[in-house]
């Protein structure tokens, strides 16, 4: 993949029914690289082409480390060993499911069950590989800002890049962008019954993706590594 605007750490479910059901509904699979027809569910209130605008060009995903650009001393090269290097001295997890979950304004699939492993993963993920990261310009910091934060989120954003870590962090696999809360109902109404067959049980994490944003910013898998610790 060439020129690379940012990098991110997802955990990146592989293919299957879920995956393809997520990609079709988003648009995009991060996989393959390739734009996707959108599924035609009944009881929605918008087309899903809107309902999914926002994080349509992630993909299926759940963020570990969010994007960010690489620091002037670093390459891919080196971030990848460094995540491979991390992978082998974490173990894979296991949850019992999915569930169909708002999180704020928008919906998203969240793990049932303890999720404290999956938060030190997380945690793990993003203090080992902040050598790597780039400071966020002040555009960014201004888009996080404009969001509301508390002071702690600021504090976060100040020392990580990102308001959402640590102990702020929440694991999900995003569905739609901000919906009003009676918009929120009807699309979980008319998603449950297609969606909820779908999901895993249990639900494992077994390994950690490397991503790149392209030219148009939409997110590519460039790599996984294996959780074998």
């Amino acid at each position: 993949m060439e020129n690379i605007q940012r990098v991110a750490v997802y955990f990146a479910p592989e293919q299957g029914p879920l995956t393809g059901f997520m990609a079709d509904w988003l648009g995009w699979c991060p996989l393959s690289g390739q734009r996707r027809s959108h599924p035609d569910i009944a009881g929605l209130p918008r087309p899903v082409h809107e309902i999914t605008w926002t994080p349509r060009k992630y993909g299926p995903h759940g963020t570990l480390k969010p994007p960010f650009r690489l620091a002037g001393e670093t390459d891919l090269t080196r971030l990848g060993n460094e995540i491979g290097a991390l992978a082998r001295r974490r173990a894979p997890l296991e949850m019992p499911g999915l569930a169909l979950t708002r999180i704020g304004g928008f919906l998203a699939l969240v793990p049932e069950g303890d999720t404290s492993a999956l938060a030190d993963l997380a945690r793990d993920v993003v203090v080992t590989l902040d050598a790597h990261r780039a400071p966020p310009d002040p555009e960014e910091l201004a888009r996080r800002r404009a969001a509301g934060l508390t002071a702690r989120q600021e504090a976060l954003l100040t020392r990580w890049g990102y308001p959402y870590v640590m102990e702020e962090f929440r694991f999900h696999l995003t569905l739609t962008g901000k919906l009003a809360e009676a918009e929120a109902r009807q699309v979980a109404k008319a998603l449950d019954p297609v969606i909820t067959p779908l999901l895993p049980r249990p639900f494992q994490v077994k390994d950690i993706c490397l991503f790149g944003e392209d030219e148009d910013s939409m997110f590519h898998l460039i790599h996984r590594y294996p959780l074998t610790g």
